[in-house]
């Protein structure tokens, strides 16, 4: 007795984009962080809206200017990625190199602004509810822009010893990935911390 037997295809052991085990990692790791600062803003307008005043200090509303010029910074950085992000696509190592040294610097020039627009509050940690939640926030999100510029200092050894190819530049994509979701992140920390206090 004969059986048709197809010859079995061999698993993919090298994979990209979306069939990338590394995309997906990346993936979900975002929307773990996306429900942490869902949960961090949701507790923030919860109490807000359960205030009689906000914040409970008028004093404690903070300046525009420099969360404006690094909201502009960072934004700036996401526009960086992507040109290393499409460098890289096209084969382009030394505009690769050239994104995310630029990317690099802006992470590093958004986090100085953070820790100096720190120095210059006029409330403290352990103020109010406000102030926790302010601290706690930003200072969470420093955190991850830190973890993005480490995670960029890393692809630009790699992109400089090993180099990336067109095919082959996974790390690009997953780094690019990130960074563009800390980056939409801010945007709404900065409405709901800095803008929402004045409406």
């Amino acid at each position: 007795m004969s059986t048709n037997m197809t010859p079995s295809l061999p698993l993919p052991t090298d994979t990209t984009g979306r069939h990338s085990t590394a995309w997906w990692g990346m993936l979900i790791l975002i929307i773990n962080e996306a429900v942490l600062f869902a949960s961090l803003l949701a507790s923030y307008f919860y109490i807000r809206f359960n205030s009689p005043s906000w914040p409970q200090d008028q004093l404690e509303r903070p300046e525009l200017l420099l969360p404006v010029i690094g909201t502009i910074v960072l934004v700036s950085s996401s526009f960086a990625m992507h040109f290393a992000q499409r460098a890289i696509r096209q084969n382009s190592n030394e505009r690769l190199r050239l994104g995310l040294a630029i990317g690099f610097v802006l992470g590093l020039v958004f986090l100085g602004i953070q820790f100096f627009e720190y120095s210059r509050l006029p409330f403290q940690p352990d103020d109010d509810v406000y102030a926790s939640l302010f601290f706690a926030i930003t200072g969470i999100h420093a955190l991850h822009v830190t973890i993005g510029v480490i995670m960029n200092l890393f692809t630009q050894i790699r992109a400089s010893t090993e180099g990336f190819t067109a095919s082959r530049h996974e790390t690009v994509e997953n780094v690019v990935l990130y960074w563009h979701f800390v980056d939409l992140v801010w945007i709404f920390v900065f409405i709901s911390l800095y803008l929402s206090p004045y409406l």
